[in-house]
């Protein structure tokens, strides 16, 4: 039993250390003012070996790592409470969410409950990020987005703020999560 928990441990802090890290190279990679995530692979991974509250603790890794890297800092200087409080909780949320549903549906069929979290994972980290737009944001991303000669606030958010990186992030979830999963517990035998 404690050898279990202590492979879960330090898996775990493997994945804290993966999650920093992807984050921080990311933060290089733009797309268009915003930096495309690459960190949601380990958090689904995360979720689907290392057990309870270990998605939500990864997307907080996530959060906090957003917020070091400097790719929040133009909603910093707007809101710095609102900013704090969208980037961890769409953090702790989406990791939290994957838990779930891998735990919901991994008894039945645990490829079929990765991609399930895959999928939950990237939509409820983009989903509270556009919530949080809302609430804290509206007038910068109108000035954005009138900026670049879009009428509708809307459609900026859903096709220059959030389109080409909520497509990439679930691809690559959808492409190596379960991939990694399955090698770990073929590894685990």
């Amino acid at each position: 039993m404690a050898n279990t928990q202590t492979k879960k441990l330090v898996m775990l802090s493997v994945l804290s250390a993966i999650t920093l890290v992807l984050q921080l190279l990311g933060s290089f990679i733009k797309f268009g003012p915003f930096s495309i995530s690459l960190v949601l692979v380990p958090i689904v991974v995360g979720a689907a070996i290392c057990g309870k509250f270990s998605g939500a603790w990864l997307g907080f890794v996530f959060g906090l790592s957003v917020l070091i890297s400097g790719d929040a800092s133009a909603f910093l200087a707007v809101s710095p409470i609102g900013t704090i409080l969208t980037v961890l909780l769409k953090g702790i949320l989406c990791g939290y969410a994957a838990e779930f549903c891998y735990r919901l549906t991994a008894k039945s069929s645990p490829v079929l409950a990765t991609f399930v979290s895959a999928i939950v994972c990237p939509i409820v980290n983009t989903g509270i990020f556009l919530i949080g737009c809302k609430l804290f944001f509206m007038e910068l991303i109108l000035q954005w987005a009138t900026g670049l000669g879009f009428e509708d606030v809307y459609a900026y958010m859903i096709l220059v703020l959030v389109g080409g990186n909520f497509l990439f992030e679930m691809a690559a979830n959808l492409v190596l999560s379960p991939i990694i999963v399955r090698l770990i517990k073929i590894s685990e035998k």
